[in-house]
């Protein structure tokens, strides 16, 4: 448990690199993978939302589905 926390800190600390390092896994697998760049896209941003605040590398992206309709 000791790495894990370890990690923990170590991602907390260095949160814009991280999320620089994820965008580079995703540019790689875009190239792997082709046609499948929205997933990927959205990967990426679901990992970088568990390391820190969210992508600080890039622009949100726009909200692809419809808000849901008022209750």
């Amino acid at each position: 448990m000791d790495f894990i926390n370890k990690a923990k800190d170590f991602i907390d600390k260095h949160d814009e690199q991280v999320d620089q390092a994820l965008d580079k896994a995703g540019d790689f697998a875009k190239t792997r993978f082709a046609g499948h760049d929205q997933q990927i896209d959205q990967a990426v941003d679901k990992a970088q939302e568990f390391t820190g605040q969210g992508d600080t590398t890039r622009p949100a992206a726009p909200r692809t589905t419809p808000p849901p309709p008022p209750a």
